[in-house]
């Protein structure tokens, strides 16, 4: 029994200890650099596509290990319309919201035929890689457009001007929303702790509640001190924060969030119990189309342009994220904040390994690598539990 709990334990926290055990490796062989003010601002400016797009990829995988492959050329596709109009002199609002609007249409197009004709998703989203790519060339016609609205690249920016307020004022701001979003963990987990247990439903102990709840609280304070440290609270967390505390939500106390880890455990079980599993697969697939268009506005605002190459290679990166973070290759298993550590593991490696000039194809193996690592682990995991 004691060995059982030990087990969970260490496949729970897993890849937690992992990369608290790279950072320590990449801080000490970088000399410091790597937790420097700056290079933690471009740690989140430069990966928050990977964690917009993990956050909807890992809905994809809990329906039974599917995948959107599609993401990255969607993203350039809904970056090239929103290049085009910007270019014409839409404002920001009409423009912010065509682009979401495309995102959710293509993610709405290809959800009908995984859910509805059955068409296997590895397929449809294969389709739509080629086809939203194609589409992205014939729309910026091989050229690409530069962002010339200074308030769309503000507001969904992560560049050098791209921050809350200015000055000390901006500062001081980052540490205050540090000590809230703090304060409001540690008010919310305590009291879901307290419903838990007032539910009969089996809880952490209380060591280890606290122990969890200090380490957290300490990362969330060590995070603001550093931004404040730099410029302040970047445009780009906002949008984060919006997404990664949405769809934890939705994931962990909504009917429908249960519904994806259902139809993921067994389909067919979950069919028999009144589960709508075709809305299911549906609403999945339509939420990494709405994910990828705002992830393509924080990559265009960032790039400050709309270019053909947008997008390649990212649905790697969110599918690696989601594994990397404990979602089960089976799908039924996985959080959002274990998507959130694998996509800070796979930026802290980019991040460490770029700072020590390591040459890109070898930064690629140190990755493939580490995927297949993660999932291998939860296989063996499985075996042991079974």
């Amino acid at each position: 029994m004691k060995n059982s709990k030990v087990n969970n334990w260490i496949q729970k926290y897993a890849m937690i200890m992992v990369l608290i055990l790279v950072v320590i490796i990449f801080s000490a062989v970088t000399k410091g650099k790597l937790l420097l003010p700056q290079n933690i601002t471009n740690l989140i400016a430069q990966n928050a596509y990977v964690f917009v797009l993990a956050t909807g990829m890992l809905l994809c995988i809990l329906t039974g290990g599917n995948i959107d492959l599609s993401v990255g050329s969607v993203v350039c596709f809904v970056g090239a319309i929103g290049g085009v109009m910007l270019k014409r002199g839409m404002p920001l609002i009409p423009a912010a919201l065509i682009m979401l609007a495309t995102g959710m249409a293509i993610g709405a197009w290809q959800a009908f035929w995984i859910a509805y004709v059955r068409v296997p998703p590895f397929i449809t989203t294969l389709s739509g890689m080629l086809a939203f790519r194609g589409l992205s060339n014939v729309v910026l016609q091989g050229k690409s457009i530069p962002i010339l609205n200074k308030t769309f690249v503000k507001v969904f920016g992560g560049g050098a001007d791209c921050y809350i307020g200015t000055g000390p004022f901006a500062k001081t701001l980052c540490v205050i929303v540090g000590i809230i979003a703090a304060v409001a963990f540690v008010a919310l987990t305590l009291l879901s702790r307290i419903n838990r247990k007032k539910k009969g439903y089996n809880v952490e102990s209380f060591v280890a509640y606290i122990i969890k709840t200090v380490a957290i609280v300490a990362v969330i304070l060590f995070f603001a001190y550093k931004l404040s440290k730099y410029k302040g609270l970047p445009t780009v967390l906002i949008w984060l924060a919006i997404v990664i505390g949405l769809y934890s939500y939705i994931t962990s106390k909504t009917t429908i969030g249960r519904h994806f880890y259902a139809v993921g455990g067994n389909e067919k079980a979950a069919k028999l119990s009144g589960i709508n599993t075709n809305r299911v697969y549906f609403l999945a697939y339509t939420s990494m189309g709405t994910l990828a268009a705002l992830a393509s506005m924080l990559v265009v605002a960032r790039m400050v342009s709309a270019t053909t190459q947008a997008g390649e290679g990212y649905e790697m990166d969110a599918i690696g994220s989601c594994f990397i973070g404990g979602a089960s290759a089976y799908g039924g298993i996985g959080t959002v904040p274990g998507v959130i550590v694998g996509a800070l593991l796979m930026g802290v490696l980019n991040m460490g390994m770029s700072i020590m000039r390591v040459d890109m194809n070898w930064q690629k193996v140190v990755k493939g690598l580490v995927l297949l690592g993660a999932v291998i682990f939860d296989v063996v995991s499985k075996k042991k539990n079974s």
